[in-house]
């Protein structure tokens, strides 16, 4: 783990923009107008989608894809000027919130400035051509770390951004190597000493199958080292084989209680139930009710949480990568009062430094709990929305909900939920 890694991290909530598709407007200047009202759902971090220039060789779709980047030095004309960029982030600092732009540093767009100007930078196929390792990023080429004058290049970039934003979401971090991210984060921290570094990591199948392929792929243990974050990846596919019945939740919640011991102490997970990758909750969990017990959950589990804009109205269009796609904001759901909430609760300092467990109840119920000297924050989330008297290990007694304000009791060793999702301290 990165030594200087806070564990406040898991306090806080980050919230993702694709600026593209944010509005229909697509422009910087109109994210800022709506600043305001992400401040209110309860946001300490913007994560800005690649808000550089798009590649036209091999492009995807009409646009082409955010991250087939042509310049990593320059921002995207469609969204704006670069004077609009630091507005933008001015006003994000303004609202009290921080900003973190992505970085993909495994690969560019075939026509980059680095491929035009330094084509001895790029990795080569077997007959010599510029290429990529993973068949499906046809519209890119991956870049070479053998060669050190890209570190250096790449680290100055780094820096340069760094002057303006507050940290970096790093793509495929997996696939570059893990001696460049060190040195830049060692680098960074001479222009920002409190830059936030969160890796994309990745799936566990996505490691084995590029290891097999002799394309080396870094483990979360070994993000860890340099990254303050790393995605939820490696149990995220645990959550969406429960939500198809082809495990039991039990399967489940032991691969989030492994996380306990296989992560160093201060380890944080990004924790999401959607992303632009994947997709959305309200696709995937239909059902309100259940919906909400997922949402609070999110909340409760150990790490930051993150938020993929349009989550907040329970949108169920995923937006294109490749074309001019927007969030369809009219969906008449609002979560923002549950979501003002729950993030209410999660600056309670039991999310900031516990031993957290998962338990698997009947009726698909989870009971969750945060625990340190004593002290302890329990969580009862019904996933299905069934209620059911539940047997737990808590003294009998009465408590009050963090969620509704209400009472709720505990006696001869049982609780009864209702369906909805429950936070108490004991």
């Amino acid at each position: 783990m990165a030594l200087t890694t806070t564990k406040e991290y898991r306090n806080q909530v980050m919230y993702s923009i694709y600026v593209r598709n944010y509005s229909a407007e697509g422009t910087f200047e109109a994210v800022r107008r709506d600043l305001p009202r992400i401040r209110k759902l309860g946001v300490d971090i913007i994560w800005l989608m690649p808000i550089h220039p798009c590649g036209t060789k091999c492009r995807k779709g009409t646009l082409g894809s955010p991250y087939a980047i042509s310049d990593y030095r320059a921002v995207n004309p469609e969204f704006g000027t670069l004077e609009d960029f630091k507005r933008l982030v001015n006003a994000i600092h303004a609202e009290g919130m921080k900003c973190i732009i992505d970085v993909v540093y495994n690969h560019t767009s075939p026509d980059s400035v680095l491929a035009q100007e330094h084509p001895e930078w790029f990795y080569r196929k077997a007959n010599g051509e510029p290429g990529n390792r993973i068949g499906d990023w046809s519209d890119v080429i991956d870049l070479d770390y053998g060669n050190r004058a890209l570190w250096d290049y790449q680290i100055e970039t780094l820096k340069q951004w760094a002057s303006i934003v507050d940290g970096f979401r790093c793509d495929v971090a997996p696939l570059v190597p893990l001696a460049f991210w060190q040195e830049a984060r060692r680098a960074v921290s001479t222009v920002r000493p409190d830059c936030i570094w969160l890796s994309e990591s990745v799936e566990p199948c996505f490691i084995t199958g590029t290891r097999a392929e002799g394309i080396p792929s870094l483990s979360d243990s070994e993000i860890y080292q340099a990254f303050d974050i790393c995605y939820d990846y490696d149990i995220f596919f645990d959550f969406l084989s429960y939500l198809k019945g082809e495990i039991p939740l039990s399967q489940y919640a032991e691969a989030v209680n492994r996380q306990e011991y296989i992560y160093p102490d201060n380890y944080v997970k990004l924790r999401f139930l959607e992303n632009h990758d994947n997709n959305r909750a309200k696709q995937l969990i239909p059902d309100a009710r259940s919906l909400r017990n997922h949402t609070a959950l999110l909340y409760f589990q150990k790490g930051m949480t993150l938020l993929y804009a349009g989550q907040e109205v329970e949108a169920t269009h995923t937006p294109s990568l490749f074309d001019k796609d927007t969030v369809r904001w009219d969906t008449g759901h609002d979560l923002t009062p549950l979501l003002h909430r729950l993030y209410e609760i999660k600056k309670h300092p039991l999310f900031t430094d516990s031993s957290y467990q998962v338990r698997a109840l009947p009726h698909d119920i989870v009971l969750a709990t945060h625990q340190k000297q004593g002290k302890q924050l329990v969580g009862v989330f019904s996933l299905r929305g069934e209620a059911g008297l539940l047997p737990v290990s808590l003294p009998d007694g009465q408590y009050r909900d963090l969620l509704s304000g209400g009472i709720i009791e505990v006696r001869a060793g049982r609780f009864g939920c209702n369906g909805e999702p429950v936070i108490f301290e004991v």
